[in-house]
């Protein structure tokens, strides 16, 4: 993809492109790359769902899958889920994923964060980020004993719940409605530019935007 200097806004000639490997060891890798001629904002994402008891199993299936998460902290968002610059612990609230749980054990809970976002659609702060490829999450459905791995050398993931999917009709006419699969979205925190406290998503110049997710299966 490449974009004038100020397309929609955002300054600079921009030129992303993302390489997609599959590997003898069951691995999706997504290999993103990113350069400007001036300092711009750079942070995209991946936005596949994800449903391992089978593409037409449905919300049902989804919500019994657990999720394990290496993130012992998240960054609140507010009424229209924008981040506050806030980054807090998980610790003793539904948003705690850092011991495996079923998505749907909690999804409903009386919890502000949830009540916005119709269920799970936040940013995850990954423990122990340094720039290297890190195990961030694991996703195991019970019935096809499907597990999924997840890896990133971004700070951040956002896990969401497919709270907005509105049905539509998708593969062997299988209809994919609301909770139909799950997303985890690696990134720079959303909003960082307004906030000192995240990790910093502008690139350019002399400096290049290059990241790598995986998403191995076993």
């Amino acid at each position: 993809l490449s974009s004038a200097d100020g397309y929609l806004g955002f300054p600079g000639k921009k030129a992303m492109s993302v390489t997609y490997t599959l590997s003898e060891e069951n691995e999706v890798c997504l290999h993103y790359h990113g350069t400007s001629d001036k300092k711009t904002v750079l942070n995209p994402t991946n936005h596949s769902y994800f449903n391992l008891e089978g593409h037409d199993s449905g919300s049902e299936a989804m919500e019994s899958q657990e999720l394990w998460l290496g993130a012992s902290k998240y960054t609140p968002g507010s009424e229209k889920l924008i981040p506050s610059g806030e980054i807090v612990s998980v610790a003793g609230t539904p948003m705690d994923f850092t011991t495996p749980k079923k998505v749907g054990r909690d999804i409903t809970a009386d919890f502000e964060q949830l009540t916005n976002a119709g269920g799970y659609d936040h940013n995850w702060v990954i423990d122990g980020w340094d720039g290297t490829l890190r195990h961030f999450a694991t996703v195991k459905a019970p019935k096809s004993g499907i597990v999924m791995d997840a890896y990133t050398t971004l700070p951040g993931v956002q896990f969401y719940a497919g709270n907005f999917i509105d049905p539509e009709v998708g593969k062997g006419g299988a209809t994919y409605g609301r909770r139909g699969g799950l997303c985890l979205e690696t990134q720079y925190f959303p909003d960082a530019v307004h906030h000192e406290n995240f990790p910093g998503c502008v690139f350019g110049g002399d400096t290049e935007y290059d990241s790598i997710t995986v998403y191995q299966f076993r």
